[in-house]
């Protein structure tokens, strides 16, 4: 299925390893795909969520905010501390991530793909299908993320504030814009 995968979604993939890992993840979700397929500035999939003035930086903010993994924000402010306040603390401190950097002798390799990772690869080439299009690009992964709305991927859209509709529309207009 790679091969048809153009340059930037290749990209995206690989980037959605590296994201991973600055989380904390033991594996690749959904939500790590997303955020690979906004990495780099000139891709169809962020240049999308540009018209829809979703940033990069909101996107992961959304996925953040639905770890299992982190502290419960809302019972540190029950006892007067404010998360936010320490984690921006912190990362000017230290830098961005640094709360989310892996521990010291963490997991090396390549993390394994979760089933809704693997999902939004195949809804791509399903959508790709659809679209009677030879190749599948970070718009198309795009569009795969938003059709999987119980997953990581979808929750982080409709949380930074974009459903399914709305994410096939930018998509399309980006698409006839580069043609």
């Amino acid at each position: 299925m790679f091969e048809r995968f153009t340059q930037d979604a290749r990209l995206a993939v690989e980037q959605a390893q590296t994201v991973a890992r600055r989380l904390g993840a033991d594996h690749i979700g959904s939500e790590h795909v997303l955020l690979g397929t906004v990495a780099h500035g000139d891709a169809v999939a962020r240049r999308a969520l540009a018209r829809l003035d979703v940033e990069p930086a909101a996107l992961e903010r959304a996925v953040r905010a639905q770890s299992t993994d982190t502290l419960d924000a809302d019972a540190l402010a029950g006892l007067g501390i404010d998360l936010d306040a320490v984690r921006e603390q912190v990362e000017a401190t230290f830098g961005p991530g640094a709360l989310d950097a892996p521990a010291p002798g963490g997991r090396r390799g390549h993390l394994p793909f979760d089933a809704d990772a693997k999902k939004l690869l195949e809804v791509s080439l399903r959508e790709a299908v659809r679209l009677k299009h030879r190749r599948i690009d970070t718009g198309h992964l795009l569009l795969a993320a938003a059709r999987l709305d119980t997953a990581g991927s979808g929750r982080a859209l409709l949380a930074a504030g974009v459903d399914r509709d709305t994410v096939e529309r930018a998509v399309q207009a980006t698409w006839a814009e580069a043609a």
